[in-house]
Parts: C-alpha cells; sequence; structure tokens
C-alpha cells in the first residue's frame, strides 16, 4: 500500500459517521475494506467480524482489534425556539464547543452551529458552559426541526480531513480509524503469504462509551492472542506521550501480557520497525482491558499510533505511523510461533 492509497483509505473510513452506538455507516465502510482480505468479512452485532483461517487446528488463533466508533452527541431536546439541546456520547472537552460546526443526522443530514455569543457582547469570564445548556442553531423553525430530526438522533463534528504538511494527517475521527487503517495495511502487507496462524480481525463498536464491542466481539472469536490497535496521545516522548512519525507505542501494563508486549518490541527492533515504548501503571483505558478478562482469558497487548489533539475535531497523525505499525502487526503475524 503506498501513500497515496492509504491515505485515500483514511479519508474514506474518517468521513464514514459513527459514534458510539450509531456505528452503522462506517460499519459497513469498514466492512467493505476488510473483505478484500478476508471475503467472509460480515457486521455481527454491531462488530465488524472476519477471518483468515488456518489448515492446522493447533494454530495460535491472534485476533486484530480497531474500534469503529468515534466521539460526538446525542440529541435530548429541540426547544421551542428551535434551539436544540445535546449530551456527549464519549469523553468531550466543551471548552471547544463554541462555534462549533455539527452534522446532525435525523431523517436528512442537516448542518448546524454550537450557539455561542461574539466577544462584543461579554466580558471575557464567561465560564465553560454545562452540557445542559449548550445549543445547537440549525436555522430551523422548531415545527420544521421536529420533522427531520427525533431525540436520540447523533449529531457529529465537521473538520478537515486530509494532508497537513509533511505526512500529517487530519480528522476529526483518526480515533481510531487510524487503527482500522493500520489494521488494513497490515492485512495488504501479507496477503499472498501462507501465515503460521489464524487471524481474526475485529473492528469493534462502542469503546467510547463501555467496551461493549470488545467483550462480545472477543467472546464470539475466542482468540489466543488479541492486539487493540487504537490511539495515544502525542507529544515529546516524555509524561507517557509518543512522538509521532517514530512509529507505534508497544503497551507495557499490569493488565496486558508482558510476553507480548516484549515479543513485539522484540520484532520491531530485529526487522528495523521504529517503535516506542508506552508504560502504563494499570489499566489501559483501551479494549485490551476487556481481551484480557475474556472467557478463560486472552493474551492482550496494545499498540498505539501518537496522535495529537485527542477527542477533538482536529485529531492529527503522522502517515509514517500508520505504516510502520502495520508493518510491526505483519512480521507479528508471520512471526507468531517463534516468539
Amino acid at each position: 500500500m503506498n501513500k497515496k492509497s492509504l491515505k485515500n483509505l483514511l479519508s474514506d473510513l474518517c468521513t464514514a459517521s459513527g459514534i458510539s452506538g450509531d456505528e452503522t455507516e462506517i460499519a459497513q465502510v469498514a466492512c467493505e475494506k476488510l473483505k478484500k482480505y478476508c471475503p467472509d468479512a460480515r457486521i455481527h452485532n454491531g462488530n465488524v467480524i472476519g477471518t483468515i483461517e488456518n489448515p492446522d487446528p493447533d494454530a495460535v488463533h491472534i485476533m486484530l482489534d480497531a474500534h469503529l466508533d468515534q466521539i460526538g452527541l446525542i440529541v435530548t431536546e429541540i426547544t421551542e425556539d428551535g434551539f436544540v439541546g445535546v449530551g456527549n456520547v464519549g469523553g468531550l472537552d466543551r471548552r471547544w464547543f463554541p462555534a462549533q460546526k455539527v452534522i446532525l443526522h435525523g431523517k436528512q443530514e442537516i448542518s448546524g452551529i454550537i450557539s455561542t455569543l461574539p466577544p462584543h457582547l461579554n466580558n471575557g469570564d464567561d465560564k465553560v458552559q454545562k452540557m445542559t445548556q449548550v445549543r445547537i442553531d440549525t436555522g430551523y423553525p422548531a415545527e420544521e426541526l421536529r420533522k427531520i430530526l427525533s431525540l436520540g438522533d447523533s449529531v457529529t463534528f465537521t473538520g478537515i480531513t486530509g494532508q497537513l504538511a509533511g505526512d500529517r494527517f487530519t480528522s476529526p475521527s483518526l480515533d481510531d480509524r487510524a487503527g482500522i487503517a493500520s489494521v488494513l495495511y497490515a492485512l495488504d502487507e501479507i496477503k499472498k503469504e501462507k501465515l503460521p496462524c489464524k487471524v481474526s480481525v475485529l473492528f469493534s463498536n462502542r469503546e467510547e462509551v463501555n467496551g461493549c464491542g470488545a467483550k462480545t466481539g472477543c467472546y464470539t472469536i475466542q482468540p489466543d492472542i488479541a492486539l487493540a490497535v487504537d490511539v495515544s496521545f502525542a507529544g515529546d516522548g516524555t509524561k507517557g506521550t509518543g512522538k509521532a512519525g517514530e512509529g507505534p507505542m508497544i503497551g507495557f501494563s499490569p493488565s496486558l501480557s508482558r510476553e507480548i508486549s516484549h515479543n513485539l518490541a522484540f520484532l520491531a527492533a530485529d526487522k528495523d520497525i521504529p517503535y516506542q515504548y508506552e508504560v502504563m501503571s494499570g489499566r489501559t483505558g483501551t479494549n485490551a482491558d476487556d481481551f484480557s478478562v475474556c472467557r478463560e482469558g486472552v493474551k492482550a497487548c496494545t499498540v498505539s499510533i501518537p496522535l495529537y489533539y485527542m477527542h477533538t475535531p482536529v485529531e492529527v497523525i503522522d502517515l509514517n505511523d500508520i505504516k510502520f505499525t502495520g508493518k510491526l502487526i505483519a512480521a507479528y503475524l508471520r512471526r507468531c510461533t517463534e516468539c
């Protein structure tokens, strides 16, 4: 997969809507992408699942996971004066809400703006609005709006999806469409190879709210090993951050398999794939936590892509980190019986 193909893949994934609990559109897009490598790919209880079989019944079974859903809002109220009240879906920072453009997914898509006072009318001392105070202006009067928008409808934040300078790429939903792209990159790397393992892919739903997709998907697939491919914080490489462009962050945590963490680091060094450590003192906050306790237990690890501005409409990654993450996953699938 060349850089142009990767950018096109990311654009297709990131422009598909899918807040937690309403992932239908992104699930359909991701399922079609996965069918290129796993012809049996299907949508099962909101998750996308596909498998590369192995004729050896004793072959180790590895699951690759990345989550489908993005953070967003849900419609809770349509006021008599035509404004839309909302609740949060996933972890959101209300400091950046004012004047953001959104799309409301009703019977048809509606553009909206989160209301804000102009600077002329406030003294600069305004406090951050509570979620119950947030209002979206669509321009529609209440009577018309109620014909096309209902309580419970999804709201997504809009933003630029495309390349910045160099190899940086921005979109509102790179968490975790970047992870999906990395898994697909890995599958593209090994598509003509005979692997020593059985491989299942899980593009899971509802990671941002309750990890339901991880629990049900892992229970369905029954893997021996699970890699949760997600994003983590980009920075200068200190205080738990990773440097963008310098490879995936391999997780080390009490809740993860130390064996798998070391194996991934060994392979990355052996194959000259740039990588970084991500040391966590407890739970990881990813699907790997749920995988570790699925059924009788699964050996789980995280492989994370450094991401700037997480859970905002302006998330940024380095395209090279998706490539390096995909190459590391492919190397692990090739060598899993030797690790």
